[in-house]
C-alpha cells in the first residue's frame, strides 16, 4: 500500500466567543486540516490547531511545513509512521501541531488496514472517558455563571483559568466553588502566568476551595521553580507547556518537578510521541492527562483514542470544541454531559463534512 494523494485545506473554525488564558488570547481555531489517500482507497484524515502563544506556530506557518511533509510522504508506505517521525526530524520541534496531523492520519490510515478503531488497534479497550471542561479567564461572577453552566449540564470536572493577579484568581476560585457546590472536581491551570513565589502564595490560599491540581503555575522553561512549587504548594503540579517531546518528559521525571503530566498531540507531534510519553510516565510511576488546545472533534477523536489505549492516562481535557460556532465533524467522538463516546469504526471514526470541506481554501 502506498500514500498515492494528501490534501491539505486552511481549517478555519470560528469560535463562540475569544479564548482568554494568562498568556493569549484566540480569536479562531484557524487549524490546518489534513487528508491522506492511498492506492488501497483508504483515506486518513488529520488535524493541526496551532496556538501561538504556546506552540510558537501559526496556520501559514504550519502549511508552509505541510507542503514538505507532503513531499516526504507521497509514494510512501502510510504505515510507516517510525519511519515518518524519523526523517520529519526537527520539524517536530518547531511544528509540532502539524506533524500530529499527519502521525494521525497515517494511523487513521493503519486502524482501518486492520479493520480496527484506533483505540483497540493500539492495544486497549472501549470505556467511557469522563472530560472536564474549561472556564476561561474573564471576571469572578462571570467564570462562576459559566462554571454554573457546566455543572447545570452536567460536567463533574471543571477547569479554571487562572495565572494573573493572585489575589484576583482567588476570587474567581472562590466564586466558582461556591457556584459549582462540593459535587464539582476543580482544577486550575495558570498557563506559566504566575512567578515562584506568586505560585506558592496563590496556591497555598487556594488549598480549602478542594483543588485537584494545578497545570503549569511558571514558566515552561524553569524546572528548578516548578520543582520548587511542587516542593511547597499544598495541592498537586501538573507539567504542561514544559512537556512537549520524550526528551521534555524524562527531564521532568529526573528533576522531581510535577506529580502529573498534560500530554497533547499538538505539542508533541501525534498519537506515536503521546504513547511514548505515557509510557515514560508509567514507568515513573506518575499519572498522566490528555490535553487539548481549541483542535475540532476530529483531532479530540485522536487523543480520546489515545487516553483509551493507556491506563495510565486518567484525566481528560477534550473539550475544545465546545467553544466552536460550527461543528465540521462527522462521526469520532460523542460528547453527552461531560462523558465521551468513541465510534467502533476502523481507524479513528471520523471524516469532514462535505459541504464544509468545499468551502476550504485549498493548498
Amino acid at each position: 500500500m502506498k500514500i498515492r494523494n494528501i490534501d491539505i485545506f486552511y481549517f478555519d473554525i470560528p469560535l463562540q466567543h475569544p479564548f482568554r488564558i494568562s498568556i493569549g488570547t484566540m480569536n479562531g481555531a484557524n487549524d490546518v486540516l489534513i487528508r491522506v489517500e492511498t492506492d488501497a482507497d483508504l483515506i486518513g484524515w488529520g488535524e493541526a490547531c496551532p496556538f501561538p502563544p504556546i506552540t510558537g506556530e501559526t496556520q501559514d506557518t504550519n502549511v508552509a511545513v505541510a507542503r514538505n511533509l507532503r513531499d516526504i510522504l507521497i509514494g510512501r508506505d502510510p504505515l510507516a509512521v517510525g519511519v515518518f517521525l524519523r526523517e520529519a526530524g526537527r520539524l517536530i520541534d518547531a511544528n509540532p501541531s502539524i506533524v500530529a496531523a499527519f502521525d494521525m492520519a497515517l494511523y487513521d490510515i493503519a486502524g482501518q488496514a486492520a479493520g480496527l478503531p484506533l483505540f483497540q488497534f493500539l492495544g486497549g479497550e472501549k470505556a467511557a472517558i469522563e472530560t472536564d471542561i474549561t472556564a476561561d479567564l474573564d471576571t469572578p461572577e462571570r467564570m462562576a455563571g459559566r462554571a454554573a453552566g457546566f455543572a447545570a449540564s452536567g460536567f463533574r470536572k471543571i477547569k479554571i483559568k487562572v495565572g494573573q493577579d493572585p489575589d484576583l484568581d482567588r476570587a474567581r476560585l472562590a466564586a466558582i466553588r461556591k457556584a459549582v457546590g462540593d459535587g464539582c472536581g476543580i482544577s486550575i491551570d495558570a498557563n506559566q502566568g504566575w512567578t515562584v513565589p506568586q505560585a506558592i502564595l496563590a496556591l497555598r490560599s487556594m488549598e480549602e476551595f478542594r483543588v485537584d491540581f494545578v497545570e503549569q503555575p511558571v514558566a515552561s522553561w524553569d524546572s528548578s521553580g516548578l520543582r520548587e512549587v511542587r516542593r511547597r504548594s499544598p495541592i498537586p503540579v501538573m507539567a504542561d507547556e514544559a512537556l512537549f517531546s520524550p526528551h521534555d518528559a524524562i527531564s521532568l521525571v529526573r528533576a522531581g518537578a510535577c506529580d502529573y503530566f498534560n500530554i497533547k498531540l499538538m505539542k508533541c507531534g501525534g498519537v506515536r510521541n503521546a504513547l511514548k510519553i505515557a509510557h515514560i510516565a508509567e514507568a515513573a510511576n506518575i499519572r498522566s492527562m490528555v490535553g487539548c488546545m481549541l483542535e475540532s472533534r476530529l483531532a479530540l477523536t485522536a487523543a480520546a483514542h489515545v487516553m483509551s489505549a493507556e491506563r495510565n492516562i486518567i484525566f481528560a481535557d477534550l473539550d475544545g470544541h465546545t467553544l466552536h460556532a460550527v461543528d465540521p465533524v462527522i462521526g469520532g467522538m460523542e460528547l453527552a454531559g461531560g462523558t465521551i463516546h468513541l465510534p467502533e469504526t476502523p481507524g479513528l471514526g471520523v471524516a469532514v463534512d462535505p459541504a464544509f470541506l468545499r468551502k476550504l481554501r485549498k493548498v
